[in-house]
């Protein structure tokens, strides 16, 4: 009832103007207000007196101050920073401290003089982590690093302690993950590969699984597109290795080549590479002598860099730095090792149906004749010897004596389906791989999206 008498109390004020102006909508308003109690509400709200018109009272409460020990432990709380660099190779103790954030001489004198610490200067690619305090000294540096390929990686420590600062080194297992990635050609496999944030092995990996299908020097057409699922090798979380690569799909020229891993669990030997049919992707002779390489010349007439003179080019030449190693193509017998006229440091090795193979002026030879050698052992190093303008690779095929283009002998070679003991477990990695493939797939279309 108090609500009511307020509200018409309320309405009985308006103006005589605005009720001639809109007689109806007064009226409505009037009427709903005197028959509904939630409107009423609403009106006691809006007509509440002003908060300035409230009594004020003053309350005061006695409050116990901190402990003077709890009042400083706020005032001195100690933290920690981290902070994460990658080793360059021109790094002392001082500029690896200094791009870390730490100022502290005694730290760094105890890196430059510590056997164990100085494993991380002067040497490029090591992830390091530096903790430090507030006010930047050196409280903890770890350093990782895989310098083999055993499936371990090191792990140095500096740390602080009562005594001064101590290291250790420790080994660890490395942890696999998985990584889906995919990319566009646009001008090379590197350059697409280097847009995709692809590691470079990775790419040199997916070049030799299809190269006896796709060459990568002379077939590339812009817009040919891959995915791949590869391994990273991580020490404590962070990346220290590139894995194999698990799977691949490449599309060249409108036509699709596909590759996975596969362990035969009943064939003797390792594992290999095969299309998602089940036939293997090894061939009796390897698409290249070098990883993934430029080729300066192929099979053709040219005209000679030092004879000046037009004259066939009867194989292939692979720029290459001097070191690079090289490897055998193919099973066979070493049937020369040493010095022969312009092929300078020459190896000729003998496979099966009288195939032979000649890789010339190498910088070492590292087999005698008669050695066995198998695919991919290496036989020796690119250099610039023999009758040589700088360090490359010149790599011959010869069958019955007749020189043959080795950029096609590789892709005529028969290949190996799976055991047929094994197509059930083969089959159903492969079911996993193309799902994995397609999910890499479309990390490209939604970012091109």
């Amino acid at each position: 009832m108090t609500s009511l008498l307020h509200a018409k109390t309320a309405l009985l004020t308006f103006s005589s103007q605005t009720i001639k102006k809109h007689p109806k909508r007064i009226i409505a308003v009037i009427t709903a207000l005197l028959l509904g109690g939630g409107g009423g509400a609403f009106a006691v709200a809006s007509f509440a007196p002003d908060a300035a018109d409230l009594p004020v009272r003053q309350i005061m409460e006695s409050v116990q101050a901190l402990p003077l020990n709890a009042a400083s432990d706020l005032n001195t709380a100690a933290f920690t920073l981290f902070r994460s660099e990658v080793t360059r190779s021109s790094d002392t103790a001082d500029t690896l401290l200094k791009r870390l954030g730490v100022d502290d001489a005694a730290a760094a004198a105890f890196m430059r003089t510590d056997a164990a610490a100085r494993l991380v200067l002067g040497r490029s690619g090591r992830n390091v982590t530096a903790e430090t305090s507030e006010h930047n000294t050196l409280l903890k540096l770890s350093a990782r690093w895989s310098p083999e390929g055993d499936g371990s990686f090191k792990r140095l420590v500096v740390e602080k302690t009562p005594k001064g600062f101590q290291s250790r080194t420790e080994s660890d297992a490395l942890t696999a993950t998985t990584r889906l990635a995919s990319g566009t050609i646009e001008s090379s496999l590197f350059a697409a590969t280097d847009e995709a944030r692809i590691p470079d092995a990775v790419a040199t990996q997916i070049a030799e699984i299809f190269a006896g299908d796709i060459d990568f020097h002379r077939s590339l057409r812009k817009g040919d597109r891959f995915s791949i699922v590869y391994e990273t090798l991580e020490g404590d979380g962070e990346p220290l290795r590139t894995g194999r690569v698990l799977s691949a799909e490449f599309v060249n020229n409108g036509k699709t080549f596909q590759a996975m891993w596969f362990q035969d669990p009943v064939a003797a030997g390792k594992g290999g590479y095969y299309s998602l049919d089940g036939q293997s992707l090894r061939r009796a002779f390897l698409a290249s002598p070098v990883a993934f390489s430029r080729i300066t010349s192929g099979f053709k007439m040219r005209f000679h860099p030092l004879l000046h003179i037009w004259k066939a080019h009867e194989g292939v030449d692979y720029a290459a730095p001097t070191g690079t190693p090289v490897r055998s193509v193919g099973d066979g017998v070493v049937e020369f090792a040493g010095v022969q006229n312009g092929y300078g440091n020459v190896v000729m090795l003998k496979h099966r149906n009288n195939y032979t193979t000649v890789y010339a002026h190498l910088s070492r030879i590292n087999v005698s004749k008669g050695t066995n050698v198998a695919q991919g052992d290496t036989i020796g190093a690119v250099g610039a010897t023999g009758w040589a303008t700088g360090p490359h690779l010149h790599f011959e095929y010869r069958i019955n004596g007749v020189y043959r283009d080795p950029l096609t002998v590789a892709r005529g070679n028969e290949t190996v389906p799976v055991s047929p003991a094994a197509k059930p477990a083969f089959a159903k990695l492969a079911s996993e791989n193309r799902v994995a493939l397609s999910a890499a797939a479309s990390i490209q279309q939604t970012s091109a999206q």
